[in-house]
């Protein structure tokens, strides 16, 4: 990949994915990268699809619109998959990191193309480590298994700080959270 890493979250109001975009430009941000996080979606409620974005690079980033061409698609409700079209405009050698329960074999055969698939179960990592089914944490785990965008042990750190700050006081979310994301690190599968 170059030195610039884009990606384009796949979501339904609700699984965080805004919220894992901007933790994810947080953090690389506080490790010396150049980044961008933000979301697109209008008047949507809880449960429609929304899209959010990232650029993270070692130079300023001189674009400003939405990730046309991604490195990473993240999809972290997995039937947006047909009803969406979650590969388009992915790069060549990009990845598409599904949360689900299926193996990277069995996605790629649902999708009927020939791209690079990762899954982990998001879902069920988040239900065990946080109690609730919010996929983005554990995502962000696997993504950083996947693309050498920072250190994983410096990203852990600067999450813990934003998430202490988001849940002070409530140590038991921050805890949950960093849990699953190592958790996703160490299970995500690549087919």
């Amino acid at each position: 990949m170059s030195d610039l890493v884009e990606i384009r979250w796949h979501a339904r109001g609700g699984q965080g994915a805004k919220t894992a975009s901007a933790l994810l430009a947080e953090s690389a941000m506080s490790a010396g990268k150049f980044v961008q996080g933000f979301p697109e979606y209008g008047p949507e409620r809880m449960g429609a699809p929304i899209l959010a974005f990232n650029r993270i690079g070692d130079e300023p980033i001189t674009i400003h619109s939405n990730v046309e061409e991604p490195d990473v698609v993240m999809v972290l409700d997995p039937t947006l998959i047909g009803p969406v079209d979650v590969t388009e405009g992915l790069k060549d050698n990009g990845i598409l990191l599904v949360n689900t329960s299926q193996s990277p074999a069995e996605v790629k055969q649902k999708i009927g193309k020939d791209v690079k698939v990762a899954t982990v179960d998001a879902s069920a990592i988040s239900l065990a480590t946080i109690g609730r089914d919010i996929p983005n944490t554990p995502m962000m785990g696997a993504l950083l298994k996947l693309v050498n965008i920072l250190p994983f042990e410096k990203f852990l750190e600067t999450v813990k700080e934003d998430l202490t700050r988001k849940f002070h006081g409530r140590m038991n979310i921050v805890e949950g959270n960093l849990m699953a994301m190592r958790r996703a690190y160490e299970e995500v599968q690549v087919g």
